[in-house]
């Protein structure tokens, strides 16, 4: 007899936000957590890169099932299992879908071995037998290939052994029967997953710290900008009324106030930011509201950042303040670590 799927504890507040997070999107429930205990709603980010490894033995069977994942583009989920039971594979990739992972390059290794007791045969139960056929034409195709080629003669009893389609392990198909080793390989995969998306969100939680800080200092490096971009109008028209009093004063005529305040606003069209600080504040308010979503933002985070890039650029190359020029260059870094983090969210 199987026990039945050990529960999933529930006193960890990222397994129940896990929770909470799946049954929102899908309406199901992340195996072992009851959704009565899923009240918080906190909103976290999900990183790409996670590692898990769970092993158990039950009734003579020994199940180990690890995790791994790093930053993609997509969603690109690798299983690896023995071939006498690669009918689950459907199974398992539909725990990840109702676990909500939905990016990342994520590489799933499963074993499932008998534990041979004392006393016990090993090879008694599953004699190895060579398709004797299959060996025949396997071998003359090396040797065509030698001779019509010229090729260097290393075919050997190594060599032929590299094709495991010549072998067959007798009695395999009656022996595992995928829904048996089913009941042994859910319970450990679903503490794998469990403990995988823990720590994606854990990691995630620390990556959003830290882009939710670099945010609030590009918005102050805005704020300063906004500020020495209103002095600077304000010089400009100091330094034009200067200018062009000396410009007259040579040639023996008083300065026009009309003339000084045309030239000064045609000037201070062309040089004028205060377009490109709206939008940009705009799209730092997008980027703030982005953290707290539940669903996953990478991408739409990274498209976003291109948007703060190109008004820095505007700004940068507008500006004839150098005090304002050394902030872009500012900005643009600042700009360009959170675009870093942000490969790594989900």
């Amino acid at each position: 007899m199987h026990s039945p799927p050990r529960p999933l504890y529930i006193d960890n507040p990222i397994k129940i936000y896990y929770n909470n997070y799946i049954c929102n999107r899908t309406g199901k429930v992340f195996p072992g957590i009851p959704p009565q205990h899923s009240e918080r709603n906190t909103h976290m980010f999900r990183s790409m890169t996670a590692y898990s490894r769970k092993c158990a033995e039950t009734d003579g069977r020994s199940v180990s099932v690890e995790i791994k994942s790093v930053n993609n583009k997509y969603l690109d989920l690798s299983v690896r299992m023995p071939r006498a039971i690669v009918t689950l594979e459907p199974r398992i990739r539909s725990l990840f879908a109702e676990a909500g992972v939905s990016r990342g390059k994520v590489d799933v290794n499963v074993s499932c071995s008998r534990i041979w007791g004392e006393g016990e045969e090993k090879t008694a139960s599953a004699p190895l037998v060579i398709d004797r056929a299959a060996a025949a034409s396997y071998i003359a195709a090396l040797k065509t290939l030698r001779d019509e080629f010229g090729l260097y003669d290393d075919i050997s009893v190594m060599k032929v052994a590299e094709n495991r389609d010549i072998f067959t392990v007798e009695g395999a198909g009656d022996e595992a029967d995928p829904e048996t080793e089913w009941a042994y390989i859910r319970p450990v995969l679903a503490d794998a997953l469990e403990a995988f998306c823990a720590e994606r969100v854990r990691e995630g939680e620390n990556l959003r710290a830290d882009i939710c800080g670099k945010l609030r200092g590009i918005g102050a490096l805005v704020d300063r900008v906004a500020e020495l971009s209103d002095a600077n109008t304000a010089a400009l028209h100091e330094r034009i009324t200067a200018r062009l009093t000396s410009l007259l004063a040579d040639v023996g005529a008083a300065p026009d106030e009309r003339l000084v305040l045309t030239e000064c606003a045609a000037l201070a069209d062309r040089l004028a930011i205060d377009e490109e600080l709206v939008r940009l504040r705009s799209h730092l308010s997008a980027l703030e509201g982005m953290t707290s979503q539940d669903a996953p933002v990478g991408r739409r985070f990274d498209f976003q950042l291109q948007e703060v890039n190109r008004e820095i650029n505007t700004i940068c190359s507008k500006c004839q303040n150098a005090e304002i020029a050394a902030l872009g260059v500012e900005l643009k870094n600042e700009t360009e670590k959170v675009r870093e983090q942000i490969q790594n969210i989900e």
